[in-house]
């Protein structure tokens, strides 16, 4: 067999090309990695030694926690705090904030929010510099932003005034199965800027009026997948009960690797030890 990759796995890398291109990578700075895209309908060998190592400070650990820390680092960093999946509860301005150096590069920065759709429509925040790697990571075939927004407090107080009228989940099933159902997003938008605006503005009226703004123009983004076929039945592969698999390689979406056999999300993976091998 030929050996593609060998290494402690990290979030495979994403590039905006026609269709998504893809590569898996060992350190987070690796602007290139190990390219996929070539393997699809190839059949391969995804082998994992049942060792485990924080993305953080490489301690072996014998569990992964918040997708590839160990547990001290996992209770000590700011990164995987409680307010990075509930952006409203951030508590920087309090002074509790876990690393505040941290916080001032990461949550202290514009921010958007944005209405996407993975799996039908979802609206969603990430940073301003993660346009337009978050959409891609969650298997969004269209994506636009809805507001910019001073700072990840804000951005999160504004998606929930949102959600209320649409959903902030993607279903990874329905992601998986094909391509979603086609939703206007332009037409979504309007309708919640202005459905929203009387909450937003409240919102601005208290954290400033520069706080949240309006991006009513802003081009609707859209990509294609790498798949030349999605599973009729979803079987995910967990690592730990399945280190040993050789599969054709159907697809790539989002942070999901769809094989025959099943499906495994490699961002769920990030610490873990494996090599992919192109069966001869």
């Amino acid at each position: 067999m030929q050996p593609v990759f060998s290494g402690i796995l990290r979030k495979m890398r994403t590039h905006a090309d026609a269709p998504v291109s893809y590569a898996l990578r060992a350190d987070e700075d690796d602007e290139t990695g190990i390219a996929l895209n070539p393997l699809l309908g190839k059949t391969v060998q995804l082998a994992f030694t049942g060792r485990i190592f924080c993305i953080h400070c490489g301690r072996k650990t014998n569990k992964s926690f918040s997708q590839g820390y160990c547990f001290p680092c996992f209770k000590k960093l700011a990164e995987c705090d409680t307010c990075i999946t509930r952006p409203e509860t951030c508590h920087y301005h309090l002074g509790t904030c876990r690393e505040p150096a941290w916080g001032e590069a990461h949550c202290l920065r514009d921010h958007v929010v944005y209405l996407a759709n993975a799996s039908g429509i979802k609206v969603g925040i990430t940073r301003q510099t993660q346009v337009p790697t978050r959409w891609m990571d969650q298997g969004a075939v269209a994506a636009v932003p809805i507001y910019r927004v001073r700072d990840r407090l804000v951005s999160g107080l504004v998606e929930v005034i949102l959600k209320h009228h649409v959903s902030d989940r993607t279903n990874w099933r329905t992601m998986l199965k094909g391509e979603p159902e086609l939703v206007d997003l332009g037409q979504w938008r309007n309708r919640l800027l202005a459905e929203c605006r009387a909450e937003v503005d409240a919102l601005r009226a208290q954290k400033g009026l520069d706080a949240v703004t309006e991006v009513p123009d802003a081009a609707i983004a859209s990509f294609a997948y790498p798949v030349l076929r999605y599973p009729e039945k979803l079987t995910s592969i967990n690592p730990d009960k399945t280190p040993l698999m050789e599969a054709e390689l159907w697809g790539i979406k989002g942070q999901y690797l769809i094989f025959d056999k099943g499906v495994i999300n490699i961002r769920n993976t990030a610490g873990y030890e494996a090599s992919l091998s192109l069966v001869d």
